[in-house]
């Protein structure tokens, strides 16, 4: 599946990525495990009052941890979170718009 996920960080920081993925469900339970554990290596904390983390704000988190700076300049470290996301949400186009504070797809 072809995908382009698109990070925002600001109306000016926007960066897009192209990805080719082979979908199933034995990665998309990889990828999952991929943001667990970027979540943890990050110290990435929880958003909601709850305590409850779920896979969109582990996306969210991820994205926010790694920031705009290496994702503009690090084309491996932009190409490895826009395949992470797209093997966990199989979808053709990605977007995690931390302004906003949502991923839509």
């Amino acid at each position: 599946m072809r995908c382009v996920v698109t990070f925002v960080f600001g109306s000016e920081q926007v960066v897009k990525v192209p990805v080719s993925v082979v979908g199933s469900d034995i990665a998309a339970r990889q990828a999952r495990e991929w943001f667990e554990d970027a979540w943890v290596r990050f110290g990435c904390e929880p958003v909601r009052d709850s305590g409850k983390v779920l896979l969109l704000d582990r996306i969210m988190c991820v994205t926010e941890a790694l920031g705009y700076a290496v994702l503009a300049e690090d084309a491996a470290q932009a190409q490895q979170l826009a395949t992470q996301a797209a093997l966990v949400l199989n979808r053709p186009t990605i977007t995690v718009d931390l302004v906003e504070k949502m991923v839509s797809f």
